[in-house]
């Protein structure tokens, strides 16, 4: 537990940003952190030496919009089993995870939901569930 009230709400901002980039991503927790410590760190430097937080606020929107454009532009669509299984190896470090998440999007389509699951056995293993849960 932190004692000093700032550190605290910036312990929190950082505990929030990591949350929802993994709601929304569920990847990219670290980057997201480093990119909001710099921007709280530049923010504060630039309040300190005269800038408007509002202008700046606008600033760091209109930015937002202009990388978030860009990114999309430049986005490749994985569509390919094999596209799927060389993305989900590099996220998660290992190509045997990356073929068996390829598989099960194979199985459950654009729409079917992956959960995964810690087991009480050793190794990888899928399986599928009809219908809605």
């Amino acid at each position: 537990e932190l004692e000093d009230p700032y550190e605290k709400i910036g312990a929190e901002l950082v505990k929030e940003v990591a949350k929802k980039t993994d709601d929304v991503a569920g990847d990219g927790t670290t980057t997201a952190t480093v990119l909001a410590q710099a921007l709280v760190r530049e923010g504060l430097r630039n309040v300190a030496a005269g800038a408007n937080p509002l202008g700046l606020k606008r600033g760091i929107e209109k930015a937002v919009e202009k990388v978030t454009e860009t990114l999309l532009k430049s986005a490749k669509e994985v569509e390919t089993k094999d596209q799927i299984a060389a993305t989900a190896a590099i996220s998660a470090g290992d190509q045997s995870i990356g073929d068996l998440i390829a598989e099960a999007m194979d199985k459950v389509g654009n729409e079917g939901v992956i959960t995964v699951e810690e087991s009480n056995t050793f190794g990888l293993q899928l399986e599928l569930t009809e219908g809605m849960r």
